[in-house]
């Protein structure tokens, strides 16, 4: 295996001196989640700032369990594809636990399609616009667990999966979690244990991979970091995608931690798996130009 870059051994040891997340109450969590990112020249340079020329508006959508709010902040994708990137704030575990996240997920899929032209992706006359999903670590096992649905309930018809670093089985611990830099073994068991309550982890919308059938879901591309506990599930994935026949772009980089795109100021990497996305993703969604008439 390579090495662990001195800088992100640096970051994980100051991640772990802010406290284990499994030694927090529910309350406590529910309390971190509603605190505002902060934004200054650090936490720029760490993880990283909206690019410029990025149009930035917040909507709402009617969720199943009410109005779900709907940030553009993924950039970098929305100015290097030239797409509308729509991020979902849907409800977060444990004060709203599974089916929560995926239900508004959904809804939004839906409400993302049917609004195509309202959002700038589409228009009267034009071809429907192609949509993609893409998700990081949850957001992953929800873009994942999305192409099921779509294909099961018969829409909205999803061209793309980018799936980073995702879990795609819940029903057991990764072999080397205990080994893990940046999430702990006891923190994956907290994160399984919030997120589900009672649900059982054998649920297809829990664990993608134990779907029945992984036949017509659209092409994908999965990326794993080599000394992310999750990789395994991101490998096994891609097997059975590609054992159904579904086209598959797999790339795992190497020195890696889990949640490398998120810290792109001390995780090397990171420039070089978003340009990977963004041309994957451009390479699948971009329209044709429009035929001139002669």
């Amino acid at each position: 295996m390579a090495p662990i870059d001195y800088r992100v051994r640096a970051w994980a040891w100051l991640v772990r001196r802010q406290g284990s997340f499994d030694t927090k109450s529910d309350a406590e969590i529910i309390a971190m989640q509603s605190r505002p990112t902060p934004s200054n020249a650090v936490t720029n340079r760490i993880f990283g700032t909206v690019v410029p020329g990025t149009q930035v508006r917040d909507r709402v959508i009617g969720g199943p369990a009410g109005d779900i709010p709907a940030d553009w902040l993924c950039s970098s994708v929305a100015v290097t594809v030239g797409a509308v990137v729509v991020s979902v704030e849907y409800r977060l575990a444990p004060g709203h636990r599974f089916p929560a996240a995926v239900d508004d997920c959904y809804a939004a899929l839906v409400w993302a399609a049917q609004h195509a032209a309202d959002l700038g992706a589409g228009g009267p006359g034009e071809a429907a616009p192609r949509i993609g999903v893409m998700g990081e670590s949850a957001g992953g096992n929800l873009s994942a667990v999305m192409c099921l649905l779509a294909r099961d309930r018969g829409g909205p018809p999803v061209s793309h999966q980018a799936l980073l670093y995702p879990p795609t089985d819940l029903t057991r611990m990764p072999p080397n979690a205990a080994k893990s830099l940046i999430i702990s073994e006891p923190e994956m068991l907290a994160f399984r244990r919030l997120y589900l309550g009672d649900a059982d982890p054998a649920d297809p919308s829990v664990s993608p991979l134990l779907a029945e059938d992984h036949s017509g879901l659209p092409p994908a591309l999965i990326q794993v970091a080599e000394h992310d506990p999750l990789r395994g599930d991101g490998v096994r994935y891609a097997a059975a995608l590609r054992s159904a026949g579904v086209p598959v772009r797999f790339t795992e980089y190497v020195g890696m931690p889990h949640g490398y795109l998120n810290f792109p100021g001390i995780c090397r990497s990171a420039p070089q798996a978003l340009a990977e996305l963004c041309a994957e993703q451009k390479a699948v969604l971009a329209q044709p130009a429009a035929a001139v008439p002669r």
